[in-house]
């Protein structure tokens, strides 16, 4: 049996990428509960620009672009209501709110450094990022809030 493992070696963020991203997605998601949309099925979706690599997106058979990834913001925070309120679990565990941000920035940068791992340099790689619901199965957003932001 082959292992079709990619041989890729993961280039941890810069402190100064991490405050970005984190400071960009806090906005988005702060946008998404405040207009009431936090729905119990939103997304945080993000795609990356590797600057000279290709990386052919795929497609449903309607045709739209799949994201690179995406986490489900309701695995953090509570849906239906307007303010970012972190589930029952994380009320009650030491660290409250720090802790349910601390765990979706942690799965979140762990998943951007996957798709940044082929960049020699972070600089040029930029990040678009999405929260909101999409109308399944067709995939277009329903309601969205969005950001492109370059690391550096």
């Amino acid at each position: 049996m082959r292992d079709h493992t990619p041989d890729f070696k993961m280039h941890e963020l810069s402190i100064e990428n991490k405050g970005l991203i984190r400071q960009t997605v806090q906005q988005l998601l702060e946008k998404l509960a405040g207009d009431g949309k936090l729905a119990c099925d939103s997304l945080l979706e993000f795609w990356v620009e590797v600057p000279g690599v290709q990386h052919p997106r795929g497609t449903f058979q309607g045709g739209f672009l799949m994201p690179d990834s995406f986490i489900y913001i309701t695995d953090y925070f509570t849906c239906g209501v307007q303010a970012l309120k972190p589930l029952p679990a994380y009320e009650e565990s030491d660290g409250g709110v720090d802790r349910v941000w601390d765990d979706l920035f942690d799965e979140l940068f762990y998943q951007i450094e996957i798709f940044t791992s082929t960049a020699v340099s972070p600089k040029g790689i930029t990040l678009e990022l999405w929260a909101g619901n999409r109308l399944r199965p067709e995939g277009e957003w329903v309601y969205a809030v969005d950001r492109k932001i370059e690391l550096f």
